[in-house]
């Protein structure tokens, strides 16, 4: 390390000093106390220089220039972040944006945030909330680093973390954060937390008390099937994510329970389905036909060779799957309608999720709210989300699903599923 070496009073280097020979041993004494602090934050100098010749005489070193200059120099090194100067880092690195955008700036203010005290911990988990990917990696960066230094020092905050977590104002992925850190750091006080996230607004948060609960679940199967059935229910009706509710599902069905997936995951089942319109080239996904104008279920078109006509569907699939091959069979390079009533008790916001692997596009009562023209690039569960609001009463929601010319077998599926849900993953029933 530097400044091994101490001087002599004349000022010159000195290695045989009767005090402390080894200026390493200074560290400790001096930093852990108010000396750090105060020159860090610009105390007065001759009061900063008073504190400093009390600390020489107490380690028996001489009070000259050179001395104080690498006490302050020390002082400066170690000293810990001031409030304001983690608030003025952080700004710098929430403004990080492409094309390496603000990257020099960012790069000496993660120097200093990586010093956070553990007390900042906190303060640096905040600034995740409303921050864009990029600046996301800047201050996850740090807040690793800085978790790892003051775990080691034995300082973990939990019970700032804790508090920080229970509080739902804050960004889910800034309070699973948090609670990875607590749960790395401190499990005991992490897994107080654990039924606290059941109904939590989070879906990464519901995954804690779900796993528990499957988990209880699996050990009473053999010996209490009622009691594992509870388990297993309560599991469920906190669970937002596939992969834990079909393995649910399946247990659950397994221990003769019936299981209504579709109403869990708010799929809409009954719709009126029209078709075949053509698509010939993909020119028909942009055409406008007549049901995008004006829905009327008793009118017929030209569609491609053969009348297009409105249809009943109701879907039976777990997933409420809509297969426009059912009821108007193989088609290719064509394109259909689907038309569905959904009713809301009140205005209020809500998420129409989508999985499709055709061309589709979807309008929210006259209004398209997206679109998409691509072809068999694989179809998921929530693949497209499309924030929207919902009006009291009666919501007509138009969907267009276009089948290209692809004749592989792969190619075969002319299909969408849909679902109205709120922004953590939670159903929205329709009720007329």
């Amino acid at each position: 390390m530097a400044f091994l070496a101490s001087p002599d009073s004349s000022g010159n280097e000195n290695n045989d000093h009767k005090g402390h020979d080894d200026w390493s041993q200074l560290r400790l004494p001096i930093f852990t106390g108010s000396l750090g602090e105060q020159v860090y934050h610009g105390t007065e100098p001759t009061k900063r220089d008073e504190l400093i010749k009390q600390w020489l005489a107490v380690m028996r070193l001489p009070a000259t220039l050179t001395t104080m200059h690498r006490i302050i120099a020390l002082a400066l090194l170690v000293s810990p972040l001031s409030a304001d100067d983690l608030a003025d880092s952080i700004k710098v690195l929430r403004q990080v944006g492409p094309e390496a955008l603000g990257n020099d700036a960012a790069s000496e203010a993660w120097k200093l945030v990586s010093k956070a005290q553990p007390n900042q911990l906190v303060d640096l988990i905040r600034a995740l909330d409303g921050a864009n990917p990029l600046a996301e990696n800047w201050l996850r960066a740090a807040v690793s680093a800085v978790d790892e230094r003051v775990a080691a020092q034995g300082e973990t905050p939990a019970v700032a973390l804790a508090d920080y977590i229970k509080n739902r104002e804050h960004g889910a992925g800034s309070r699973t954060l948090a609670y990875e850190l607590l749960a790395s750091r401190a499990p005991a006080e992490a897994e107080k937390l654990t039924d606290f996230f059941a109904d939590d607004p989070s879906a990464s948060l519901r995954r804690y008390p779900v796993s528990k609960l499957m988990s209880e679940g699996d050990k009473l199967a053999a010996t209490d099937k009622a009691a594992a059935i509870v388990a297993y229910k309560k599991a469920l009706d906190s669970a937002r994510d596939e992969d834990q509710i079909k393995p649910l599902a399946k247990k659950l069905r397994d221990l003769g329970e019936q299981v209504d997936l579709p109403k869990h995951f708010g799929f809409l089942m009954d719709w009126k389905l029209i078709a075949p319109f053509s698509n010939a080239d993909g020119a028909g996904h942009d055409k406008v036909y007549p049901p995008e104008e004006k829905i009327d279920f008793d009118a017929s078109y030209d569609g491609k060779g053969k009348q297009a006509k409105w249809s009943a569907f109701t879907s039976k699939d777990d997933y409420g799957k809509v297969d426009f091959n059912k009821p108007f069979g193989m088609e290719k390079e064509v394109t259909g309608y689907a038309v569905a009533d959904f009713y809301s008790p009140e205005d209020r916001n809500a998420e129409i999720r989508l999985g499709c692997k055709n061309a589709w596009k979807v309008w929210l009562n006259g209004k398209l709210l997206f679109a998409r023209d691509e072809y068999h690039r694989g179809a998921q569960l929530d693949q497209y989300k499309l924030p929207c609001a919902l009006k009291k009463g009666k919501n007509v929601i138009l969907v267009k699903c276009s089948q290209n010319h692809q004749t592989e077998e792969w190619t075969v599926e002319w299909e969408f599923q849909l679902r109205v849900c709120d922004s953590t993953g939670t159903a929205i029933p329709s009720q007329k």
